[in-house]
């Protein structure tokens, strides 16, 4: 049986912001699986739109399809300033949404899950009210 690694990403409470995410990133390394998904919780909507937008996206989508072995691949693959694209995988690398392994002096981006949900309600207690029609 084959056991899929996901990444939740919801909205929520920001004290735990990424902690979870690390923790699954820690155990992937390990080898081991994650029984759950890892879950990154982002603080409220303008920081989802922030982290995951057009550009991030391609990032993600370069490091799953063709696995670069540097940042500067990276910015090569996807058209854009090294900077710019070091600055972003930075910050999803901060929330724990990918990990950098080292490759002698590259750091080689690395999203460790098989899959990307993004589900905003999540951690929403909502209204406990049935709906009526």
């Amino acid at each position: 049986m084959s056991t899929t690694n996901v990444l939740l990403v919801t909205i929520g409470d920001a004290d735990g912001l990424s902690e979870e995410g690390r923790e699954a990133i820690r155990t992937l390394r390990g080898g081991e699986s994650v029984d759950r998904p890892a879950t990154v919780t982002v603080a409220n909507e303008q920081q989802l739109s922030d982290v995951f937008n057009e550009r991030t996206y391609a990032l993600l989508r370069v490091i799953r399809d063709e696995n670069p072995e540097s940042i500067r691949e990276m910015a090569r693959v996807v058209g854009r300033d090294v900077k710019n694209v070091h600055e972003e995988l930075t910050t999803l690398e901060a929330l724990g949404i990918i990990r950098f392994d080292d490759d002698g002096q590259s750091k080689r981006p690395v999203f460790p899950y098989d899959d990307l949900i993004i589900s905003p309600f999540a951690h929403d207690g909502g209204d406990s009210a049935p709906a009526t029609p």
